[in-house]
């Protein structure tokens, strides 16, 4: 909880020394610029730190939960494709399936992954878990280890 607190004091204070050295006419937002290209080129790179300091503060305050069914034979894609039409976005009979099909040692748990932060998972994954919608299954999903389904339970952005 105090490193999350200093975090958000680090970038506070980044957010304020940028906004403060910074001439108005570049930050101001507008949709048609009458900027000079020189000047527009600094307001795009402001804009691009911000963006990435966005990203990084994301990274330490962002976290998820989801369960998923692996499959690691060829025909996986196939095999979820079928489990996820029987069993829809109810997350039950996810974790009945998880239990019965998923190769992934997480089954004895239904499939449950507990709770992770951005970049903890393989990328396929991990951009699913944090960028599509919670509460439904997505997939089939290729990855290194095979096929998944997966069902986001929580994200906390």
């Amino acid at each position: 909880m105090l490193s999350k607190c200093l975090l958000l004091l680090l970038v506070s204070i980044l957010c304020s020394a940028t906004s403060a050295f910074t001439p108005a006419f570049v930050s101001a937002p507008s949709t048609k610029s009458n900027l000079p290209p020189q000047r527009q080129e600094v307001s795009s790179l402001k804009m691009g730190f911000m963006d990435d300091l966005q990203g990084f503060v994301k990274k330490f305050t962002s976290s998820a939960s989801a369960s998923h069914i692996l499959i690691k034979s060829d025909d996986g894609f196939s095999k979820l494709e079928k489990i996820k039409k029987d069993i829809g976005d109810d997350p039950i009979k996810f974790a009945d399936a998880a239990s019965e099909f998923s190769a992934c040692p997480s089954r004895a748990k239904g499939g449950a992954l507990g709770t992770f932060k951005p970049g903890q998972m393989v990328k396929e994954f991990n951009d699913v878990v944090f960028s599509d919608e919670v509460g439904v299954v997505h997939g089939p999903i290729k990855t290194q280890f095979g096929y998944h389904l997966i069902l986001i339970d929580e994200r906390n952005d």
